[in-house]
């Protein structure tokens, strides 16, 4: 039994006293005579120095936000600026915000004064004293007769959206689980082609799109032009659609230099650049010679295949091997017309910073499980622009390449496929490229990729909406308007299963083709949430045709190699640094030229006053993105009405993604520019 004693000690002086109470039966709970108590005073610093850290740490958070958007360039504020892009959602959002601010405001009155809905329900009307406690009881009524119902209808909406995904994840996984188990894999009837007899390798033509591919456009066509096939048997086209005539000049001299080495190599550039990607594809196609080729291989230019990539794919479309079998167990494809053979990509730089290794996580599981499973469960599959190989008779059946969309690789995809051609996905055939290293560069990608699906769905197939196209608009309403909405309306609160456990369990999912990724998973959850406003908007966009509905935005890139690449390289480079020829001198001299003129833009001038900056020297700033930052204050706002309410884990989620919402808005991620 637990004694319980209690100790008075009384001071001398009645006006001095203090009672001292302790529970348990410890001896050592009472206090030693010569340690010395913590009087009031010390114990009040002590609150103070804790409180004075916890307002540095807030005026730190907000510096950091007025100097980064004080300090963000003019380009960019006029390139995020919501009259070009998202104007309605930018105002949707702050709308939202300014509301929950208020009413966090009168929440935090409400909490204090100990209201609550049973107990104004309870006392008359004339008992309600002061505007602020009638305003509460108005949005009490108000939010229960009025809002209640049409959240809790649009969350319901989206469960089962955020279900029918979750369900698609899960069956494409066992698919996935089930190839890994049979070791179902394309596997060729015949041996290797014949080497010596060069009538056994089909005519092949190899297109190179390009456009400002400054950094990369040398080893995509060195690439290219190792590739072991024979030499009169292909023909590579660098289509350059880049509009800086120095960089002309220099993937010229490139094209010239394999030229003269024998590879069969040509340059083509447009005058007029209409269409993007696909109107360069469908301006080269219409070359005469064109028809002696029987098939078309498409690498964009940061990616650097294999010199194997035509044996190992080009070999599925003879005639003798179109009823493909499999290792295990054995399986024969019905129809043996067979359209494209398309390899998986691999990335050069998946570790470079936490944004390429978020990135790597998504494109894994795209590549090994939804484009495999399809592959060998549908025989379709949505190409993905490169690395592909296509029969060029399956692209003229099919209505060639067409400008109507962003996406020109979804659409004739599609339209393949409604004309009954086959795919053939190789998951063992890598062709390595680069994953975006800035988050504008990744966030201008995926507007693209997510903007041009809607476009197609839009104009003429209804029939090719898939579950990958809802789940950003489940992702941005449930988890970024409905839950912090939920807040302040608890009638309509999500259950735990929806915020916690089930999006948990599908990144798991999607993190098994990447076993390396798990301690990311958190951050990836995250992360996903945060994209989805973009993806969002660049649906709405896509679907109602606005204003960056057509918008196509060159991915930056680095120009990263692996360290294969660089030893294959080394040699080529060598040589050519030693070429004398009058062209190459010419170009030598005038990019020296042009640098010496741009060292001297940049160069600050002395004057009498001092050292003065050229006004044409340019200074890149990170980004500052204003729907993600307002989204961020929205979230934490509503955290911070969960946690008056100690939602548990509502507070914990809504916390950690509204900061990484705060991180993604003042471009805290990826690549980093000083």
């Amino acid at each position: 039994m637990i004694l319980l004693r209690k100790l008075a000690v009384t001071m001398e002086k009645p006006d001095n006293f203090s009672l001292l109470e302790i529970n348990g039966s410890d001896p050592s709970s009472f206090p030693d005579n010569k340690r010395k108590s913590i009087s009031p005073k010390q114990f009040s610093w002590f609150l103070l120095l804790k409180a004075h850290r916890v307002v540095s740490a807030l005026s730190w958070l907000l510096a950091s936000v007025k100097n980064r958007i004080a300090f963000s360039s003019k380009n960019v504020n006029e390139e995020e600026d919501p009259k070009s892009r998202g104007k309605q959602m930018y105002r949707f959002i702050k709308a939202c915000l300014v509301i929950s601010i208020v009413a966090l405001s009168i929440e935090i009155v409400a909490y204090y004064k100990n209201w609550n809905l049973d107990l104004i329900n309870r006392r008359p009307s004339w008992e309600v004293f002061g505007l602020v406690e009638w305003s509460y009881m108005a949005w009490l009524s108000f939010r229960s007769d009025y809002i209640a119902p049409i959240v809790i209808t649009l969350s319901k909406f989206c469960t089962v959206l955020f279900l029918i995904q979750s369900l698609d994840r899960l069956v494409l996984c066992l698919g996935c689980f089930w190839i890994k188990l049979k070791k179902i894999q394309p596997k060729l009837k015949d041996e290797e082609l014949d080497l010596e007899d060069a009538s056994n390798f089909p005519m092949v033509l190899i297109q190179i799109p390009m456009c400002n591919e400054r950094e990369v456009y040398e080893q995509s066509i060195g690439a290219a032009a190792q590739l072991d096939w024979p030499k009169d048997r292909i023909l590579i086209q660098v289509l350059d659609d880049s509009d800086d005539p120095n960089l002309q000049l220099l993937i010229k001299e490139e094209v010239s230099a394999w030229a003269e080495k024998g590879v069969n190599i040509i340059y083509r550039h447009r005058l007029i650049r209409t269409g993007y990607k696909a109107g360069n594809l469908k301006s080269a196609m219409t070359c005469d010679y064109v028809k002696d080729y029987e098939f078309v291989t498409i690498f964009d230019a940061d990616f650097t295949p294999s010199p194997d990539f035509l044996k190992k794919t080009v070999p599925h479309f003879k005639e003798d091997n179109l009823s493909m079998i499999y290792s295990s167990p054995t399986v024969v494809l019905g129809n043996p017309e067979l359209g494209l053979v398309q390899a998986r990509w691999s990335f050069v730089n998946k570790d470079e910073n936490l944004l390429t290794r978020l990135q790597n996580i998504n494109l894994c599981f795209h590549f090994e499980v939804e484009q495999q499973v399809n592959g060998v469960f549908l025989n379709f599959f949505g190409f993905n622009g490169t690395a592909g190989v296509w029969r060029i008779k399956a692209l003229e059946e099919s209505g060639g390449w067409l400008e109507r969309t962003t996406v020109e690789d979804m659409d004739i995809a599609v339209r393949a496929h409604l004309n009954g051609w086959k795919f053939i996905y190789l998951n063992d055939v890598e062709v390595t490229c680069e994953l975006p290293e800035s988050y504008e560069a990744y966030k201008k990608q995926q507007h693209r990729w997510h903007s041009g699906p809607m476009q197609l769905f839009r104009l003429c197939l209804p029939s090719i909406i898939k579950s990958k196209l809802i789940l950003p608009f489940y992702s941005f309403t449930l988890f970024c308007i409905i839950l912090p909405l939920t807040m302040f309306i608890p009638e309509a609160e999500l259950p735990l299963w929806i915020i916690c456990y089930v999006p948990i369990f599908i990144s798991l999912l999607n993190i098994l083709p990447s076993p390396k990724s798990f301690p990311f998973l958190i951050p990836y959850l995250l992360f996903e949430n945060t994209m989805s406003i973009t993806k969002f908007n660049a649906m709405i966009s896509g679907l109602f045709q606005l204003g960056s509905a057509y918008e196509w935005v060159v991915t930056k890139k680095t120009g990263r190699s692996s360290e294969s690449d660089l030893l294959a390289f080394a040699e080529k480079e060598e040589k050519l640094h030693r070429r004398n020829s009058e062209s190459g001198l010419e170009l030598l001299s005038k990019l020296k030229e042009q640098e010496m003129n741009l060292a001297e833009q940049e160069t600050p001038k002395k004057t009498l006053g001092g050292l003065v900056r050229p006004k044409n020297k340019i200074k890149k700033r990170n980004m500052v993105f204003k729907k993600e930052l307002a989204l961020a204050f929205l979230l934490l706002t509503a955290a911070a009405r969960s946690f008056l309410s100690a939602h548990g884990l509502h507070f914990y989620f809504l916390l950690f993604q509204g900061l990484s919402f705060l991180v993604v808005g003042l471009d805290l991620i990826g690549e980093q520019i000083n």
